[in-house]
């Protein structure tokens, strides 16, 4: 079995906002650290260390996460085989037809381990052997998902009804099962009916698929999905380290689920039972129940100072959070806004952010730090014609040589050494020291040293907003809309 590669594909591409305000749009929770000193992403590939067989992920992602996505790769010394982005979001069946076809070029026999990126599991052992468990069914042809057995009746979670008992165990063991059905999330009563049955497992959204048997599979189930997806994959180019699907041929791809477009419809389904502390730590509850408790039964992460606070959950990002008399709430800090809600509210979050996208406000999307392919800017201060600016370049790094058109900049260094292009000149900065690009002169900032750049960027002018720019040239490939 070891001999058949097994090429993970890891879906990066979500931009959940049900953890808002941490999570945003353009920053979603698979790029945070909610539990631990590692992103989610960064856990859902490290987890796989250790499995036989297992080769470079193929990460499916989307074009405003590109830079962030490939970054946290390198942090954990991960070279994926591709950062294949989407256009557009698609779900997930054309996802997996996408990474099939590019796992086949890998290898003619590959297998694909589909795994959301966004998962939380605290026994990865369980989990590594669960899916050695599950390679012999897929050499026998079996499409195989992972149903987390469940641990209360859950509502927000789709559910897997088990059928027949495979490997010679019976219904009730934990053995591996034909499919009955899949069945929708379901209202409470609903709920606790399927775990007093003991017949149902939550619908993890993982899975380990030959890459050939499912494309041939969705070929005589979604022919328009396959066909799709070839041309794009075929069409599509490498640009530096990404690929990108040709988007004329994705956007004719329907949008489906792997599950409404094969696990629903295929005789080859198998689910196999997993106990391994599965959660996809979808709202601060799940944080909350996940989270290390004090003996108050708190949750507590950041500068936070409590008064008589029982069974909640406080998150300071940026300054300190003082609470009195709370019992049972979520108090969640960020430098631009402030969540607060009772604990059996949270669900509610969503309503908040459909208001500030309807309202156009940016902390539906963005955070005040911005990352970017060189390092990050964090806004401090924006007044009238006037913003402040805090950059940070990593050491080799630079920005694009550019120019805007309506405002001028002033730079500061606080950490490192620059070396600056200011039109025909070329020099270097030290700490302390600062330069003063006027509006229309062609500019670059580059750190040539080994540590971080830090400098302080003050913005004057008629229009100060990010489309103001025109790149000369750039190490990244972004044009001028780009961030």
């Amino acid at each position: 079995m070891a001999s058949i590669p097994i090429i993970p594909v890891i879906l990066a591409g979500g931009s959940g906002t049900r953890l808002w305000p941490l999570s945003r749009e353009h920053f979603p929770k698979q790029l945070i650290r909610l539990n631990g000193d590692t992103t989610m992403l960064q856990e859902t590939v490290l987890r796989l260390s250790g499995l036989d067989g297992v080769t470079a992920p193929i990460v499916i992602a989307n074009e405003s996460n590109r830079f962030m996505v490939s970054e946290q790769l390198r942090c954990v010394d991960i070279r994926p085989q591709s950062v294949t982005l989407e256009p557009f979001g698609r779900n997930t069946a054309p996802a997996v037809a996408v990474a099939a076809l590019q796992a086949l070029a890998v290898h003619p026999a590959a297998a694909i381990l589909v795994l959301p990126s966004d998962h939380h599991i605290a026994d990865p052992e369980t989990f590594r052997r669960a899916i050695s468990r599950a390679r012999v069914f897929v050499a026998q042809g079996s499409h195989v998902t992972f149903g987390i057995v469940p641990t209360a009746p859950e509502t927000g979670y789709g559910y897997i009804k088990r059928g027949a008992a495979l490997d010679g165990g019976d219904e009730s063991s934990q053995c591996p099962c034909a499919i009955d059905r899949f069945v929708e999330k379901p209202d409470r009563a609903t709920a606790e009916h399927y775990i007093e049955s003991g017949q149902y497992l939550w619908n993890s959204g993982m899975f380990l698929l030959d890459a050939a048997g499912v494309l041939a599979e969705l070929k005589h189930l979604a022919p328009d999905i396959v066909e799709a997806c070839e041309r794009a994959v075929s069409d599509g180019r490498s640009d530096l380290d990404f690929f990108r699907l040709d988007p004329t041929a994705f956007r004719a791809c329907p949008a489906d689920s792997l599950d409404c477009a094969l696990m629903e419809k295929t005789h080859q389904g198998v689910v196999i039972p997993l106990e391994a502390g599965w959660n996809d730590l979808g709202s601060w509850e799940a944080l909350f129940q996940v989270g290390a408790k004090d003996d108050r039964k708190n949750v507590i992460k950041g500068d936070i100072l409590v008064h008589d606070v029982k069974r909640s959950y406080l998150h300071a990002e940026s300054r300190l959070i003082a609470a009195v008399g709370l019992e049972d709430h979520i108090v969640v800090e960020t430098a631009d806004a402030v969540l607060i809600s009772p604990r059996n509210r949270v669900q509610d979050v969503k309503h908040v952010v459909e208001h500030l996208k309807a309202t156009k406000r940016p902390e539906a999307s963005v955070h005040k730090k911005a990352y970017r392919p060189y390092g990050a800017t964090e806004s401090i201060h924006n007044g009238t014609r006037f913003q402040v600016k805090r950059l940070v370049i990593r050491p080799g790094a630079r920005i694009s040589l550019q120019k805007h058109f309506n405002r001028a900049e002033h730079w500061i260094v606080v950490h490192g050494t620059a070396h600056v292009t200011r039109g025909e000149e070329r020099f270097m900065l030290k700490e302390d020291e600062s330069v003063y690009i006027p509006a229309g002169v062609v500019h670059r900032l580059e750190n040539p040293g080994r540590i971080a750049l830090e400098l302080i960027e003050i913005r004057t002018g008629s229009y100060l907003g990010e489309d103001d720019i025109e790149r000369c040239e750039d190490d990244y490939g972004r044009n001028s809309i780009d961030s």
